[in-house]
């Protein structure tokens, strides 16, 4: 009987070679993780069996990529790959370590949370209580702070955090709230943004979370961005990262010179209405964004020379209010909708 396919998507992978990080087409099945250089690839890159291997969530080993996690194999092989954003690595990470158990114990793989909360009188599942600390409206609230003669956008201070912990009945007292923040930490949902976080967390200091007002930190998937003051200018350049991210994720992408396809990820935030794209192997500064005002998104079942490079099916587009066109390809057919869906929605309310 042949293996199930469990979950399949982009992920970026570092090189066991050349170190380097590329963008490639992971599936993983009921005993190993495939890998391959593009979706349409009949032959896979490479193959990562399972069977004796462990996952370490989050690997500290690369400060400026939070959120990959590490494969490491029977035979010592170690593989790292990288999500576009948290919430995906959460369901990569669960899905791989059941798989894992289930070899180890000889059972069938079965689609149920194994992740395991922190130990307190009231048990604390990490990525719900990030989720509900992430809502617009009741969560802990991210702000545009001054500091240092730099701007640090959507961020907040640690003792925010505790006190939004405690006042919402997630922990009794301050030091369960510490305790839960240092969770959320160590398990990778908040990043440090200030020099004094970053050095408080370099030492292992837990104070930074209660004390100071000036230990300032981040969600790790928000739209979180630091300038300094330099001109008028680049600070309204920078208002377009301001809304609120709507979706994020990764897709093939059309260039407009070329017209060849790339892996690209994308983050959609709301208010003003900007769709940014990014190379997935790289920092967090933007290739470009398409501002969405006004815009109109579709499905086309056809974009000129997209065969030629394989691409095919589940193609999108999206026409500015300046008449740009944009063309995109989604894994599937729900997610193209997806896309859509929220294309549509923030280009109605953007500014």
């Amino acid at each position: 009987m042949e293996p199930q396919e469990i979950r399949e998507g982009y992920l970026v992978k570092k090189g066991t070679v050349l170190n380097s990080w590329k963008a490639v087409w992971v599936v993983l099945s009921e005993d190993a993780l495939e890998f391959y250089k593009k979706k349409t690839d009949r032959s896979p890159k490479g193959m990562i069996p399972l069977k004796g291997s462990t996952l370490i969530t989050p690997c500290q080993e690369f400060g400026k990529r939070p959120l990959v996690f590490k494969i490491t194999t029977e035979k010592k092989q170690e593989h790292f790959f990288q999500p576009s954003h948290v919430e995906e690595r959460e369901h990569w990470v669960k899905d791989i370590r059941r798989a894992i158990t289930c070899i180890q114990g000889g059972k069938k793989f079965a689609r149920k949370s194994t992740r395991r909360s922190i130990r307190l009188p009231d048990k604390v599942n990490l990525s719900e209580l990030y989720s509900e600390m992430r809502d617009p409206n009741e969560g802990v609230r991210e702000l545009k702070l001054e500091q240092d003669s730099r701007v640090f956008n959507h961020c907040f201070t640690g003792s925010t955090v505790v006190a939004w912990l405690t006042a919402k009945g997630k922990a009794r007292n301050s030091s369960e709230a510490l305790m839960l923040a240092l969770g959320l930490m160590n398990e990778g949902f908040l990043q440090p943004a200030s020099e004094l976080s970053k050095e408080a967390v370099e030492r292992g200091e837990q104070s930074a979370f209660l004390d100071d007002t000036n230990a300032l930190y981040y969600f790790v998937d928000s739209g979180f961005f630091c300038e300094g003051y330099s001109s008028d200018e680049d600070v309204l350049i920078k208002e377009e990262f301001r809304g609120n991210v709507i979706k994020q994720g990764c897709l093939l992408k059309q260039g407009h010179r070329r017209k060849n396809w790339k892996v690209r990820k994308f983050t959609l935030r709301d208010d003003p209405a900007f769709l940014h794209y990014y190379d997935p192997t790289k920092s967090d500064d933007p290739l470009g964004s398409i501002h969405l005002r006004g815009s109109v998104v579709t499905a086309v079942e056809y974009v000129p020379d997209a065969k030629k490079y394989d691409v095919d099916g589940n193609l999108f587009e999206i026409i500015t209010s300046e008449e740009t066109h944009y063309f995109f390809q989604a894994a599937t057919s729900d997610e193209r909708k997806e896309w859509i869906n929220a294309i549509q929605t923030v280009s109605r309310i953007g500014k």
